[in-house]
């Protein structure tokens, strides 16, 4: 299964919830460490890869 933006499991652009699906984990689970990492951690800027992913990941299809 390719790796696509959610239409299912999303909040703002379905990035997280299609991270979530292609891993076969919870989207909720996801968003939480992806906050996380992007808090914890300087190296990381989390808005603008989200940006980019979310420009980049085509959306899944119904």
């Amino acid at each position: 299964m390719p790796l696509r933006r959610s239409r299912k499991h999303r909040m703002i652009a379905g990035v997280c919830g299609g991270i979530a699906e292609w891993l076969g984990w919870s989207p909720n689970a996801v968003r939480v460490l992806y906050v996380l990492v992007s808090v914890l951690s300087v190296a990381f800027p989390g808005i603008i890869v989200y940006i980019v992913l979310w420009i980049v990941m085509p959306e899944a299809a119904d």
